[in-house]
């Protein structure tokens, strides 16, 4: 169908209420039927009646809210084109410092291959297309991620690659056509920057958090039979798996949990008492990997949701859709079998898990900080205040300096450490980069309060408003201080990073 085309003095001609045309960015639009339904109410749509109205509607929104009244579009402007950008699934912003420089055709990187970008293009498409909706959506109304995402990211195999590089892989056919023994952490890191992209907290929680800390105790210390009995199911996003360590006897301080086992007379069984408490993804998990105080010491077990077994979700400062939950024991019988390692040895099945577990929160926040970024200044560029745009204010050029600064400084960082993961085994990682990993991921959570500060400042009303241009700051400022304590505070991996770093300090410096 051809495009209906109009002069500007025939747009002019329609500017009452029982006749109500605008322009937005060359585009005409009949607001006549919409006037009254308008949310600002249709005293505002009547003052721009017949007029150019792109300035007044991109002072107050984005163009998210044309692509959702499409349908009052009804031709365009003779002789001119739109100007505004709509991006299209899978590509990149076009914003300045919006997204990492080894995205960018005149930077190099050295870390990033053809199919690191290979995936990152198709990770932002499969976002853009499948997921973004959803957890918009999802992160206002409560509910958890569906099944059908949980299976549509299984079936590309997404939940596997959420992992990391490992046997795990071996077999599979990865998302983008990566080959399982070229995966490494870099591959891993867009993965979970491109989810971090949505702007939606508690929804990306929900959508398999709980299995990237859960599952891997269970890979690296789980019998054959239980591997082959559950991880599948899981991969396939059948069924959903949590780490329960945290109570409210205990957070970081793991060597004071008291949730109990005790063995039962002929040694086939354990009875589980206790509780944990700020389970990610506790409330719908069908697994849980539970860190028990057995007779010895400290021992990490498998538990099924069963009898026994109850989940209540808490209340936090972001959506139910995460999970969250208060997980009770009460005389849960679990079989020996279902120990993860040895029996009063779990502290290191506890701790062999931290570094991985921390590492993919800095990606996370990192990622979410240059998005919030990214947002400051696109409103920046767009409201007009005492005839000018906010950037022409120096004070708002002066934070947006420095959270630029602070975005830039933690991804270099982060690339810093991923490459030295590439290049160390296990022990070696444990060896050097527990502190480094510590101290990075309290450097980004500390960028995360500085910047979602300065946001607020920038968005000003709109930055405390959860709907509108102002939501995703909103949710930023509401929601950013989960990095700061979960997977450790930030005081705790402050003091560690420095009591790593001491413990090769030669003698002799004095």
């Amino acid at each position: 169908m051809s495009k209906k085309i109009y002069t500007r003095e025939e747009v002019a001609r329609h500017n009452t209420a029982d006749n109500l045309w605008v322009i937005i960015d060359s585009t005409v639009y009949d607001l006549t039927s919409f006037a009254d339904l308008h949310p600002g109410g249709a005293a505002v749509l009547r003052d721009v009646a017949g007029q150019d109205a792109t300035q007044a509607f991109y002072n107050l929104h984005r163009h998210e809210v044309l692509a959702k009244y499409g349908r009052l579009k009804i031709g365009e402007i003779e002789h001119e084109s739109p100007e505004v950008i709509t991006p299209k699934p899978g590509a990149l912003s076009q914003v300045p410092y919006a997204e990492p420089t080894f995205l960018k055709p005149e930077f190099h990187s050295p870390y990033y291959k053809e199919s690191h970008r290979r995936l990152q293009y198709e990770m932002r498409r499969f976002v853009d297309e499948h997921i973004r909706e959803e957890a918009l959506l999802f992160e206002e109304s409560g509910q958890r991620p569906s099944d059908a995402m949980f299976k549509k990211m299984g079936e590309v195999n997404l939940l596997a690659m959420r992992l990391g590089p490992g046997k795990h892989l071996h077999g599979l056919k990865l998302f983008a056509d990566v080959k399982p023994e070229e995966f490494d952490y870099f591959h891993e890191l867009i993965i979970t920057q491109e989810l971090s992209r949505v702007g939606a907290r508690g929804y990306g929680d929900g959508l398999s958090a709980g299995m990237v800390i859960g599952l891997p105790p269970v890979l690296n210390f789980g019998s054959a039979e239980m591997k082959k009995e559950i991880v599948p199911a899981i991969f396939k996003g059948e069924k959903i798996i949590c780490l329960a360590i945290s109570e409210a006897f205990a957070g970081s301080d793991v060597a004071r949990l008291q949730c109990h086992a005790e063995k039962t007379p002929d040694g086939k069984h354990y009875i589980v008492n206790g509780t944990k408490k700020w389970i990610t993804n506790g409330h719908f998990a069908d697994f849980f990997t539970t860190g028990v105080k057995t007779e010895k010491g400290l021992t990490v077990m498998l538990i099924p949701r069963g009898e026994g077994v109850e989940t209540k979700l808490i209340k936090t400062s972001y959506s139910p859709t995460a999970g969250t939950a208060f997980v009770s024991y009460d005389n849960v019988k679990v079989p020996v079998e279902n120990v993860l390692g040895k029996e009063h040895k779990g502290l290191q099945v506890i701790l062999s898990n931290f570094n991985h577990e921390r590492w993919v929160m800095c990606c996370a926040s990192s990622r979410t900080s240059r998005f919030i970024v990214e947002e400051c200044l696109k409103w920046a560029n767009q409201r007009q205040v005492f005839g000018k745009t906010l950037l022409h204010q120096p004070v708002i050029r002066q934070k947006l300096a420095k959270m630029i600064a602070l975005v830039e400084a933690c991804q270099s960082w982060l690339e810093n450490v991923t490459n030295a993961m590439c290049n160390m085994n296990y022990k070696q990682q444990s060896e050097h980069l527990a502190g480094q990993i510590a101290l990075l991921k309290m450097f980004c959570t500390r960028a995360e309060h500085e910047i979602a500060d300065d946001a607020v400042q920038i968005f000003g009303g709109r930055g405390i408003t959860r709907t509108g241009m102002g939501k995703y700051i909103e949710m930023f400022h509401r929601t950013y201080k989960f990095n700061a304590i979960l997977g450790g505070a930030e005081e705790v991996l402050s003091d560690l990073g420095v009591r790593q770093a001491m413990r090769t300090m030669p003698k002799a410096m004095l």
